[in-house]
């Protein structure tokens, strides 16, 4: 009995020195790998330095310094990736197959590549549809006539292209923009409008018809969320949810749905909106813990605002705080009003670098861009809603233009990899901001975005050694510690 008392003893003991050393950091014999992207330069995700670690105890007050703790650890990442809509693969099979190869290995590789790993789909059709269209016919309430030949033409064989190119790895998730138009008040899947209460079960079994059909056609479906921006009403598909109807929705129709028809697994997503509402909206289906015990996380997007200032930060901060439990999904984001002049313009990367250092500190876990591929007018889109994306196409001539925002996404999406562990980065200057996430194979990514007019020399100080480099104006930088 002693023996087997300390056996379970030291058992215990290793354990205990097994979870503290995975949380151990040295910069003992590592270098720093810098890659650069800047403004008024040639640098595009470019390897432009290698520096060496040197002891450097307390930094006074005039050194500038990016302090990074790899010991203190938070959430892991499960993935950054943009939104395979039906423009972006309308726009893919309108170029030539090269330039579709190019555009694969240009996400999707993780060495020539930016190494995407997530995505998002739409349920029914959306604003960025050549049409408007549903999977059903007109008051089938039993979804009978359910089929997706209209995906099947571009988007699905566009998403298989895509789950190739990941070797199988992506992570999808479904949203719906509206419910078929006879399922709503105002008889239009635009405008608003609400789903009518005769239709909550039709409409909860329509997301189990859609993921069973997509899995039949060998595509995974990760996860959920329940509606597209369901505070908004637009002039395309939007269906209006206040916080107490997706609430009840959840409760009693959508959660039991999923579970009843063994979908439990998937991962359902609330609220799909602003960072504005998103504490009200989470803390009203949070406190019913009978619409709580369905929900694995809450998404967000960006168009409160587009200037940093106003771009509520914080509220996501408030609800992380606040559940911790439930996992934080930013879902869409985009730079509106597409003009062809300012493709090149470099505050829609910045804006993109500005969000994913302040969300990834807030703990969200994954990170959606909108449309991954556009055309030369922002589209297809049937409404004239165009918008930006990372990578154009223009289908006259079948080349790629890639806007800064590509690069931006590139620096997390490429260097944190999914199952990261962010830990612990801060400046000492806000000029500089800064997130980092240890890898699974132990290496370190920090990334240091300045969008300020000045050169800034600074240190990157890790327990006691520095390593010191240059940030330049208007640039994002990745810090590799390997």
């Amino acid at each position: 009995m002693k023996n087997l008392i300390f056996i379970v003893f030291l058992f215990l003991v290793v354990c205990s020195n097994a979870q503290i050393n995975s949380k151990t950091f040295s910069t003992n014999s590592k270098k720093v790998l810098v890659y650069t992207t800047a403004d008024s330069t040639d640098y595009r995700i470019t390897l432009t330095d290698s520096l060496h670690f040197t002891h450097m105890g307390q930094p006074v007050e005039t050194q500038v310094c990016v302090f990074v703790d790899p010991t203190q650890r938070f959430q892991k990442l499960i993935g950054i990736g943009g939104a395979l809509t039906d423009a972006s693969a309308e726009t893919f099979y309108k170029i030539p197959a090269a330039s579709q190869k190019e555009l694969l290995k240009a996400y999707y590789d993780t060495l020539d590549g930016i190494g995407y790993t997530f995505a998002r789909t739409n349920i029914n059709s959306c604003d960025f549809s050549s049409d408007s269209y549903t999977y059903v016919d007109d008051n089938d309430a039993s979804l009978k006539s359910f089929n997706l030949a209209h995906d099947e033409k571009y988007k699905i064989p566009f998403i298989k292209e895509v789950e190739k190119a990941t070797n199988n790895k992506l992570k999808l998730f479904v949203t719906p923009w509206s419910p078929p138009a006879w399922m709503k008040d105002n008889n239009d899947m635009a405008h608003g409008g609400k789903l009518k209460t005769e239709f909550m079960q039709s409409w909860a079994n329509y997301y189990v018809k859609f993921i069973n059909a997509y899995e039949a056609k060998n595509i995974p479906v990760w996860g959920l969320t329940v509606q597209n921006e369901p505070m908004a009403k637009q002039t395309w598909e939007s269906c209006n949810f206040s916080a107490e109807d997706e609430r009840d929705f959840i409760k009693n129709y959508l959660g039991p749905t999923l579970t009843k028809d063994g979908l439990s697994d998937k991962k359902l997503m609330c609220w799909d909106h602003n960072r504005d509402l998103i504490y009200q909206r989470v803390s009203t289906i949070m406190e019913d813990p009978n619409a709580a015990k369905y929900v694995w996380g809450i998404g967000y997007h960006w168009y409160e605002t587009w200037t940093k200032s106003q771009m509520e930060f914080d509220n996501v901060a408030r609800v992380h705080e606040s559940f911790p439990t439930k996992n934080l999904v930013f879902t869409e984001g985009c730079a509106e009003s597409f003009k062809a002049e300012r493709i090149h313009q470099w505050i829609l990367g910045e804006h993109y670098g500005t969000s994913m250092v302040h969300d990834f500190n807030n703990g969200t876990v994954a990170w959606t861009d909108w449309n991954i591929l556009l055309d030369e007018e922002g589209g297809p889109n049937h409404v004239g809603n165009f918008c930006f994306a990372p990578v154009h196409a223009d289908t006259k001539t079948g080349k790629l233009i890639y806007t800064n925002s590509y690069y931006y996404i590139g620096h997390f999406s490429k260097f944190i990899r999914p199952s990261a562990q962010r830990v612990i980065a801060s400046s000492n200057r806000d000029k500089l901001q800064t997130t980092a996430f240890i890898n699974a194979n132990g290496k370190l990514a920090v990334v240091v975005l300045n969008t300020s007019d000045e050169k800034i020399d600074y240190n990157l100080w890790i327990k006691g050694e520095a390593a010191q480099t240059t940030s330049l104006p208007h640039s994002i930088v990745t810090l590799m510690v390997e």
